[in-house]
């Protein structure tokens, strides 16, 4: 079959059912010649280099040889499966890339602050409370809900029956102002 080209998913279909139910080598080995190259320039296209793709490509194909039982026809084709998977694993190996070795953590305690510093922030969270207090009501009750109160304007807009545009609007008057405040 080697070097025989698909005209039609069915194909892959069996072979994915060939591996599920016999661990069919010939039938991996065919999906692996077939889909580890296109999987591999799928995630080059993404950015990444050549090595990074080869390894993402060969954690895909192994997925596909432990999980074909997971595999549903009636939800997807094979490529679309595989293509699935590259997309899952890349986004993986990308994070577990950024994500900082124990080596690259600080221990111990944090430094403490100079004196200059803690002074400087208490300062500016005193004129700050200043600034929001001397906001028009509608706008510091507006503020204090999307910042302290942790909420996105269309839980406020839930929570007070205000259309989102009027809170948009007062949220960046608001905002505006505190920027004038704290000049």
């Amino acid at each position: 079959m080697k070097g025989t080209k698909r005209s039609n998913a069915t194909d892959w279909v069996d072979h994915v059912r060939r591996i599920r139910d016999r661990q069919d080598q010939q039938a991996f080995r065919e999906l692996f010649e077939h889909f580890a190259p296109r999987v591999k320039g799928f995630v080059m296209r993404g950015g990444t280099d050549a090595a990074f793709a080869e390894e993402c490509a060969q954690d895909v194909m192994a997925t596909l040889w432990r999980k074909a039982h997971l595999f549903d026809p009636s939800r997807a084709s094979v490529s679309t499966w595989v293509f699935t998977i590259a997309r899952n694993r890349k986004i993986d190996l990308i994070r577990k890339q950024r994500r900082p070795e124990p080596e690259d953590l600080t221990w111990g305690p944090e430094a403490e602050p100079d004196q200059a510093d803690v002074l400087g922030l208490q300062q500016e969270t005193e004129e700050l409370g200043r600034a929001i207090a001397a906001l028009p009501e509608k706008q510091r009750n507006l503020i204090e809900k999307a910042y302290f109160g942790d909420l996105s304007h269309s839980e406020i807009a839930e929570q007070t029956g205000l259309p989102l545009g009027t809170i948009k609007s007062r949220i960046r008057l608001a905002l505006d102002r505190l920027r004038h405040a704290m000049k």
